[in-house]
């Protein structure tokens, strides 16, 4: 597995949709699919950091007042 620093977003939502894909299929044994439910919920953390990560880097530029373009933070109601 490549280092999580270097992985992107679409990479590791790729692997962690094998890993359902793999348990769902239901031929792993009870420790294979513990194994893999475990490397699920760690693919599912490192969406999730990089998910947080683009929130907080994201503005959305509205038309103002005066018709110019500003830029505003997101904000999450």
């Amino acid at each position: 597995m490549a280092d999580k620093k270097n992985k992107s977003f679409e990479e590791s939502l790729n692997e962690l949709e094998k890993v359902a894909q793999d348990i769902e299929r239901g031929d792993l044994s009870l420790e294979q699919a513990i194994e893999e439910f475990e490397k699920g919920i760690k693919l599912s953390k490192e969406c999730t950091e990089i998910l947080d990560k683009a929130e907080k880097r994201i503005n959305i530029l509205v038309q103002g007042e005066n018709g110019q373009l500003e830029e505003e933070n997101f904000i999450q109601e």
